[in-house]
């Protein structure tokens, strides 16, 4: 509960038509797309300026009071989770194009600027925003600048890191500074490659300078149907080999294929395992590699490979695959998304390995990727009504990500750790690492007021001193504590 004299502080750096503090109101803000974990804030906050997102974080310094950056609230991790007592810094009115330098290649946005409003600032000019995430109709750049967020045109173009620019950032302090620049490769310590994907533990952006990309002359998207993951994940596996590098490769399963299909209508044929590949580029590059991939889809046993003959077929291919998520509430009425990574060369293995564990369990899992990059979004399905189903969905999920870190790869690939994924760190990192990105948050916020409880798997206070870790048993088997 924040004292009078504290609400009055806050009234007054944002005006009283910026600032929530009604119980029926704060709901709103309890949860991100992680519904699961809950906490209703303090109070939010409304800021319009990046002067009033300062005020506000000194008032928060000078008190010792939590606070948590949130967009759109789309994240998957519980990174937007609030802090108890503490406050939320909705960017939802800071949504103004800055400026648009085509010449260079750049746009400064604030961060409640929507993703795809990005691109259709853009357009007219021949130019792109490419990052995609599947929720960039709605998603914002800040927190994509959070979670360091990729998307299906990741594997060509890169996670939102490559297409940062600059930055302005209030740190916990309170303090304005700069990170980056407005040109490519900035000397200096790379403190804008530091600040993306930390989640809102190091400050606060309150606008970013973007690099945009120009439109390619020619896209060309495959739609492949097989008889099996396997199958497709070695076409996946055998494009690369090919020196071929399309904008983007997804796999969905049948499940995932069913659930979209009923939902948006792309019509998909109804297989094992469908391949999505973009190819873009020159006219005559685009020709002669989706010429390659097609022959490599039949070698591998595509028994249909279709192309988009249109860019209203093309966009309603891509609408069936960034609709999977939200189609799986068709299947169950209470889903889990993951995140792992894993080598592409792994993909029909740790495949087989979640459909076993899935079949243990007694649950359903559906799988829809970005196989070009091996990271994994296995959705595990649910009936939260049922008495203890949901424990088992989420030591399934956890476990799901103990196999990726198994076989070399990761426990996130853009949704990020958040609260969720806290105990898995312990599992993929070793006691001096996280001791190490401990310093490097305390250098940015000593209080340890910015996104509090987020990432690490257990409290740590700056200038902690540590002795030898002894992984915990939650860390290693998987359970449903980890909520």
């Amino acid at each position: 509960m924040l004292s009078s004299v504290i609400l009055a502080e806050l009234t007054s750096a944002v005006g009283a038509d910026g600032i929530i503090v009604g119980q029926n109101q704060l709901h709103t803000y309890e949860c991100d797309g992680l519904a699961a974990l809950r906490t209703i804030p303090a109070a939010v906050v409304l800021p319009r300026s990046t002067a009033e997102v300062q005020t506000v974080v000194k008032i928060c310094a000078r008190h010792r009071i939590p606070f948590v950056a949130r967009g759109a609230g789309t994240g998957l991790s519980g990174g937007a989770l609030p802090a108890a007592g503490g406050i939320v810094i909705s960017f939802s009115r800071m949504t103004r194009i800055l400026d648009v330098d085509i010449p260079n290649q750049r746009i400064t946005v604030e961060p409640g600027v929507i993703n795809n409003h990005v691109t259709q600032r853009v357009s007219p000019h021949g130019y792109f925003y490419a990052p995609d995430p599947s929720s960039q109709t709605v998603c914002t750049i800040g927190g994509n600048v959070a979670e360091n967020s990729g998307g299906a045109h990741c594997l060509k173009y890169g996670f939102t890191t490559t297409h940062v620019l600059g930055l302005e950032v209030v740190l916990p302090t309170g303090e304005l500074v700069s990170f980056g620049a407005s040109t490519l490769d900035a000397p200096g310590y790379d403190l804008a490659g530091v600040f993306v994907g930390s989640e809102g533990t190091l400050g606060v952006a309150t606008s970013v300078t973007l690099r945009i990309a120009k439109k390619p002359e020619t896209v060309q998207v495959l739609l492949a149907a097989f008889d099996s993951i396997a199958a497709a994940g070695q076409t996946v596996s055998d494009i690369i080999a090919a020196a071929i590098l399309p904008a983007a490769m997804e796999i969905m399963d049948r499940l995932s294929i069913r659930a979209a299909e009923a939902s948006v209508h792309p019509n998909y044929p109804d297989a094992e395992a469908l391949l999505l590949v973009e190819v873009d580029g020159s006219a005559i590059e685009v020709e002669t590699q989706m010429q390659q991939v097609r022959s490599l889809c039949k070698t591998n046993g595509a028994w249909e490979d279709r192309l988009a003959q249109s860019e209203r077929e093309r966009m309603l291919v891509w609408k069936g695959r960034k609709a999977a998520f939200a189609a799986a509430g068709r299947i169950a009425p209470n889903y889990i998304v993951q995140d792992g990574v894993i080598p592409r060369t792994k993909l029909p293995v740790i495949l087989e390995e979640i459909g076993r564990m899935a079949e243990e369990a007694g649950l359903l899992v559906s799988n829809v990727f970005h196989a070009g990059d091996g990271n994994l979004h296995p959705i595990v399905l649910y009936n939260a009504s049922i008495p203890g189903q949901e424990e088992i969905a989420v030591d399934l999920s956890m476990r799901i990500l103990h196999r990726c870190v198994d076989h070399g790869g990761s426990i996130t690939g853009e949704h990020g750790v958040g609260k969720e994924k806290q105990q898995a760190m312990g599992y993929m990192y070793s006691e001096p690492d996280l001791d190490t990105m401990q310093r490097v948050r305390c250098a940015f916020d000593p209080q340890q007021i910015a996104n509090p409880d987020k990432l690490f798997p257990r409290p740590r206070l700056c200038g902690e001193k540590t002795g030898p870790y002894q992984l915990h048993p939650l860390e290693r088997e998987g359970t449903a504590e980890y909520f």
